[in-house]
Order: C-alpha cells, then structure tokens, then sequence
C-alpha cells in the first residue's frame, strides 16, 4: 500500500508540474503571436500603393494602347501610341503620363480625371503593341538579321532572342558574341559562343537573360 502511495504521489507531482510548465510557455507563445499580428497589420495598413509586381506589364514608351470607355464610344481610342516622352492624349484628356504604369493603374487614373465629365466612368486599358520600358527591354545589336530591342519575358534566353531576331547574317563572328549586363553602376561581361548554340544545338550557351541586358554580335574580319 505504501509503494502505491508513493507513486500515486509521483505521478501528481509530475502532472502539477506539467500543468505549470503549460501556464508559462502559454501567455509568451500568445503575446509573440499577438506582436507578429500587430506588425503584419502596421505593414499593412501604412496607406503605401503596392509597386506592380515582377509578372506586371509596364506600360513603356512606343507601346500601343487600346483605351476603352465605357458606354462612351465617343471616347474610346481602339489604337493609341505611347510617345517618346511617355504620355498620351485622348478626348477630353489632353495630356497624360502613361509610361512606367500598369494598364489597371493608368485605366484608374483616366476613371478619375474622367469623372468631371461623365458619371461613374469604367475604362479598359489594352497594350495591343508591345515595347515595354527601357529597363525591361533585351537589345541586340551587331549582326543579327534584324536587329532590336524586345520587351523581356520570364526566363528568356538567348535563342528566344536570336529567333526573335531571325539569326545572325552571314558575315556575323557569332562565337565572339558577348552579352552586357548592368549591376547597379558595373558592368558585367558575359561571353557566348552564339554559332555553337544555333548551328550545333550546344545548350551551355544558351544563358538566360535579365531586363535589360544587351547582345553585341561583332562582324567577322573573314
């Protein structure tokens, strides 16, 4: 009877001290909990527009726009260029800066320049022509067929350029070929033999691309 006791004692003894164990790790897990919550909605909650992000097209000079208005036909523009200078003019608004926005962001901003016009205005914004802002534009230069930039697209490589650009012509030094790749105020050179990749399937040199690299393809001296 005594050994039973002894370890009915044991066993409540060990429970009473589990149970105080719980009581002090519970109100520090939820406090933690409860901070994190704060500071998600801080973040949140600080009024900041969010940047479009990385798979958001930007609007860049020389694209073409298609501007729909609707139940104001009047108003619609089915093709409108983005100029040089990044603005556009449509009826009713003259003048308007429509490079470096998204399509959703530059068809809120015509709904509320609009709105002194005609009530509850919906707009469309459409890229029909595609060029894209500087920085998220791929260059090729030198002997290529057609020489270009191309808005850039996730993932792309250097023999999603060279079909772009039709291949090279046939006084190209294709294997002297180098990619110019700007990080921050360097420049980085990246060499690549574009004759093995196009004429004998050498998948090495088939480097994928970031926004706003450049391919130089120089002239053979023979």
């Amino acid at each position: 009877m005594i050994i039973i006791r002894l370890v009915q004692t044991g066993f409540s003894i060990i429970l009473l001290l589990l149970i105080a164990a719980c009581g002090s790790i519970g109100p520090s897990e939820t406090g933690a909990n409860a901070a994190n919550s704060a500071t998600a909605a801080a973040d949140t909650a600080d009024g900041a527009p969010a940047p479009p992000g990385a798979n958001e097209y930007v609007i860049g000079a020389g694209d073409t726009l298609g501007i729909s208005v609707y139940h104001a036909p009047e108003l619609s523009v089915p093709g409108l260029p983005v100029r040089p200078d990044g603005r556009i003019s449509m009826p009713l608004i003259p003048d308007i800066v429509a490079a470096g926005k998204t399509p959703t962001q530059l068809g809120k901003e015509l709904e509320e320049r609009l709105k002194e016009y005609i009530k509850d205005p919906i707009v469309t914004v459409m890229v029909t022509g595609f060029i894209g802002p500087f920085n998220r534009q791929v260059r090729v230069v030198g002997e290529a067929t057609e020489p270009a930039a191309i808005p850039y697209r996730d993932h792309m490589t250097v023999l999603d350029l060279m079909i772009a650009v039709k291949g090279l012509t046939k006084y190209a030094a294709g294997n002297s070929a180098i990619i110019v790749r700007g990080t921050g105020d360097k420049r980085q050179t990246i060499h690549v033999r574009l004759s093995d990749l196009i004429k004998y399937g050498d998948i090495d040199q088939n480097i994928e691309l970031v926004p706003g690299d450049t391919l130089i393809i120089p002239q053979s001296w023979f």
